[in-house]
């Protein structure tokens, strides 16, 4: 059954193809991207249905048997990764043929197809050193998608966000080659059957395996103190690459989440609290830098940065936690920032594109100023959680979820003066572009002056479509919030069952 493989395989033979005989012919080029992306959507919706009882499917390249050969694993929680990744890739390429920013350079399609490459095999890869090198493909294809179409500000973001990238990845190899020393394997699942066997003496080293891969998991997570990368390099991005980045860091929560439940979790000698001890206050922190900087943003797109860095604490204070009921609030409030952060994005290039800069200063109203006004409130909403939209049930859930002692005085302090803060910091930045502007007439010198001949035409059907298919998203996730909810315990469950996980992808352990 090769279904599994797809999603890696699929658009690793279609990049290459648009790439090499596709770039000279953007229409060819969308008609192939399109195509493979929605074809993409099918198979994640397959492979979602197929997880949703609860085998835990493994896919040995090859035919070689696991921990000695390259194995994919799919269960409940890595198929809706797929799922979201898949449904993001499908809006944002509407989004991006749509306003013509695939057509400003000539290889946009291929680093797309590449970067969902990079993203399904971070999510279905089995064993931690392919995690890694499906990171690198990631920071590959991102760094190209992140200086396309060129500019001097893209070109200096896209630096730091390669040399921040590339720092982590070294560390990443500390690790691995720390762990590997200890353990002699890197398969996640092998690593869960031997850890409970470690010696006392190279406890220590595995501890310093598993601090390193949570600084490693932080960067991509864009976890304080390593989060500055984030808001040079979204809010100079192109805004739909920004919208897809949107995904990026959760593919950090998601590693934390794999990684230090399966192999750090129980019976790892000297690991068990070791993640949720240092992951907790910088998730608080987290949160505070990014309320504090949508508050100070003096830009749109900065400002929608800082807030998806906040959003990434909410996560992971609840992530840290490492308990089945926080981390279905987690996964929960994830596909509803995921998705939030990307309708805000996507409205951002529709408002921006049609002004002078993306500065937080009133400039006279518009075309559609009353259109992108309601479609920017509605994503501010969701984002800052506040209801009718599924931004309120997901920090409903984060808040119930950390009840203890240990966790619900700063958790809820901060999330709640987190969302506070953000609020505020939207509905300044609301006032000014939308309302402040249509109280600004045009000076009485240009009134002789032909305006309308230079001024940007009304956005059309097929660009305003993708903000309106994410906030319809964003509604049905807090509709259907019961079924939703009851995959995400499930997946949740599935998860913490280590030997599960280990008999599924080693097969069954014999008793001496």
């Amino acid at each position: 059954m090769h279904w599994i493989i797809l999603p890696v395989v699929l658009p690793a033979l279609l990049a290459p193809l648009i790439g090499f005989v596709m770039r000279h012919d953007i229409v060819l080029a969308r008609t192939a991207s399109v195509a493979g992306t929605v074809t993409f959507l099918a198979i994640a919706v397959g492979l979602t249905s197929m997880a949703a009882d609860g085998t835990t499917h493994v896919y040995r390249l090859g035919d070689w048997p696991a921990p000695f050969g390259i194995v994919l694993v799919l269960d409940r929680l890595s198929a809706l990764m797929l799922l979201l990744t898949a449904t993001l890739a499908v809006i944002v390429l509407i989004h991006a043929i749509a306003t013509g920013w695939d057509a400003r350079g000539r290889h946009f399609h291929a680093l797309f197809q590449f970067q969902l490459m990079g993203i399904c095999g971070a999510f279905l890869t089995g064993d931690i050193f392919n995690l890694f090198v499906f990171f690198e493909v990631l920071l590959i294809a991102s760094y190209g998608l992140m200086i396309h179409s060129g500019g001097k500000e893209r070109m200096r973001a896209g630096l730091q966000y390669v040399i921040m990238n590339l720092a982590g990845s070294t560390l990443f190899l500390f690790a691995l080659g720390t762990l590997y020393a200890s353990t002699g394997t890197l398969n996640i699942a092998d690593l869960a059957a031997r850890m409970p066997e470690i010696p006392v003496e190279e406890a220590a080293l595995v501890s310093v395996a598993s601090i390193l891969l949570m600084i490693v998991f932080a960067v991509k997570a864009a976890l304080f103190p390593v989060q500055f990368w984030l808001p040079a390099t979204y809010s100079n991005a192109p805004a739909p690459v920004a919208a897809l980045f949107a995904i990026m860091t959760k593919v950090g929560a998601y590693a934390i989440l794999r990684v230090h439940t399966t192999v750090f979790g129980p019976g790892a000698p000297g690991t068990e609290s070791l993640a949720g001890t240092w992951l907790f206050p910088a998730a608080i922190v987290t949160i505070a830098v990014g309320a504090f900087g949508v508050l100070g943003a003096r830009r749109l797109m900065p400002l929608i940065a800082f807030s998806v860095v906040g959003s990434m604490g909410t996560m992971l204070v609840a992530v840290a936690a490492f308990s089945t009921t926080a981390t279905t609030a987690a996964l929960y409030y994830m596909i509803h920032s995921t998705l939030a952060a990307a309708c805000l994005f996507l409205i951002a290039d529709l408002v921006v594109t049609r002004r002078s800069a993306d500065t937080l200063e009133a400039e006279p109203a518009t075309v559609q100023n009353g259109l992108f006004a309601a479609l920017f409130f509605a994503a501010a909403i969701a984002m800052a959680g506040m209801p009718p939209l599924s931004g309120f049930l997901g920090k409903l859930l984060v808040l119930d979820a950390l009840q203890e002692p240990g966790f619900m005085v700063w958790a809820w302090s901060a999330i709640l003066v987190g969302s506070f803060l953000t609020i505020v910091g939207f509905a300044r930045a609301g006032s000014i572009l939308f309302w402040k502007s249509t109280a600004l007439a045009v000076p009485e010198e240009q009134t002789d002056v032909d305006v309308t001949a230079e001024a940007p035409p009304p956005a059309t059907t097929a660009q305003v479509a993708p903000v309106v298919l994410t906030l319809a998203a964003l509604a049905v996730l807090a509709i259907f919030a019961g079924p939703v909810s009851a995959y995400l315990d499930n997946a949740s469950a599935q998860l913490f069952d280590r030997e599960g996980y280990v008999e599924a992808v080693l097969g069954p352990v014999e008793e001496d």
